[in-house]
């Protein structure tokens, strides 16, 4: 009966060694690409200012300045939206180029499934070219004679923020991971 118990004791602790293993893992991992895309967000950010610097140059600083912009208010086109924010891991998306004319309708289309493929493509296309639409509007501020530069300068930014929010997910990850092995780390001292 004693060496049933120690067994099942011996199972336990190799059980409990390899959560925390595991978490420890985890926890490692989501470090690594947390380091990763701040790296990757630091070298799109600056490859977007390069761009912009370089379009300035190109075009005039008459044409790319912060006179041109209209500074009234306007409803945001790319919306940032947290999910399972109920006490676990929230997760967070990133909605661009939405204009306010279009939101409703592209909400409708997100709460309704196509029946085929062929829907799901063409609301595919048809988001694409909204996107295209909205992306040239931005820049219509400057003329109509862009920069190649300037809608480079665009993307990276578009791109860093992109980053940004995988940059939130992983440290959701992370601070989750830690928290569980803490979590595990207090429950063996006890």
């Amino acid at each position: 009966m004693a060496e049933e118990e120690n067994q099942i004791q011996k199972r336990e602790i190799l059980q409990n060694e390899e959560n925390e293993e595991q978490l420890v893992l985890q926890f490692m991992d989501s470090l690594h690409n947390y380091l990763s895309l701040f790296d990757a967000f630091s070298s799109t950010l600056r490859q977007g200012w390069f761009d912009l610097a370089s379009a300035r140059h190109s075009m005039g600083a008459s044409r790319i300045n912060s006179r041109l912009l209209d500074l009234n208010f306007h409803s945001a086109s790319t919306t940032f939206n947290i999910t399972n924010f109920d006490g676990t891991q929230p997760s967070f998306t990133l909605r661009k180029w939405i204009s306010s004319e279009h939101e409703t309708a592209q909400l409708e289309d997100e709460n309704k499934q196509p029946q085929d493929n062929n829907e799901a493509t063409i609301a595919t296309l048809s988001n694409d070219e909204q996107v295209q639409k909205e992306q040239a509007k931005s820049l219509s501020v400057f003329g109509i004679l862009i920069s190649p530069k300037l809608r480079d300068s665009q993307l990276s930014f578009e791109k860093a923020l992109e980053t940004l929010v995988e940059i939130a997910n992983v440290r959701s990850s992370l601070l989750y991971s830690f928290h569980q092995l803490h979590q595990e780390v207090e429950d063996t001292k006890e």
